[in-house]
């Protein structure tokens, strides 16, 4: 049984030309979300509330941010994280609430610093493409477990896949885990994601994998 910490690039950007924010998105990695990995005793009547994460509200902003919405006071990808995943994630005493649950992903995307790992690397946004066994291997090798990481399939015409999402997977103790399917499961964690009319799936090994270096 394991937690997705997800982590999307904002490069997601280029999917989605009109959307708010769109036109100066962050160039790093930033959170998408803490998901267990089955939705069991969710309490859905406990509400999102802003307040309850004010001390947290820089670092939200910055690392957590909503470019694909508009809103006024801009919480309501939070909202939606809280209501789906958040509700669920509380049955686990570190996660039991508002403010547990979002300051421990905050804690956990610095803990991962996977923009700080991708640099080490040498993997960086370029014009050129990358192999994913390479990307791939270099995250194993920095962490010491596989993490999922899902692309955009090449269109009709193109030979690449796009990075667009990287997975860490937790035990219910936060203790870093590979992303595989646990014996008797069929598929632990989604499948894909969707973006608008776009969809991300796990990256196939044998295309060549681009990682935009600004939104197009």
């Amino acid at each position: 049984y394991s937690w997705i910490h997800a982590a999307n690039t904002l490069f997601f950007c280029f999917l989605q030309m009109n959307a708010n924010d769109c036109h100066d998105p962050p160039k790093y990695w930033t959170i998408h979300g803490l998901w267990p990995d089955r939705a069991e005793d969710c309490n859905r009547t406990w509400h999102f509330n802003v307040t309850e994460i004010k001390d947290l509200m820089s670092d939200m902003r910055q690392y957590w941010p909503d470019v694909l919405h508009s809103s006024l006071n801009r919480t309501q990808f939070w909202k939606h994280e809280w209501d789906k995943h958040g509700t669920c994630a509380a049955t686990v005493e570190v996660l039991n609430s508002q403010k547990k649950y979002f300051g421990k992903a905050l804690e956990l995307y610095q803990h991962i610093d996977l923009n700080g790992c991708l640099l080490k690397a040498g993997i960086k946004p370029s014009s050129s493409y990358y192999k994913m066994t390479a990307i791939k291997e270099a995250l194993t090798r920095f962490y010491g477990v596989t993490p999922k990481i899902q692309c955009l399939p090449p269109e009709e015409g193109e030979k690449a896949q796009t990075i667009g999402q990287i997975e860490f997977c937790f035990t219910k103790q936060l203790q870093l885990v590979n992303c595989t399917a646990l014996e008797g499961e069929s598929n632990p964690v989604q499948a894909h994601l969707e973006l608008g009319t776009s969809e991300l799936s796990v990256c196939n090994d044998t295309l060549p994998t681009y990682y935009p270096s600004e939104v197009q």
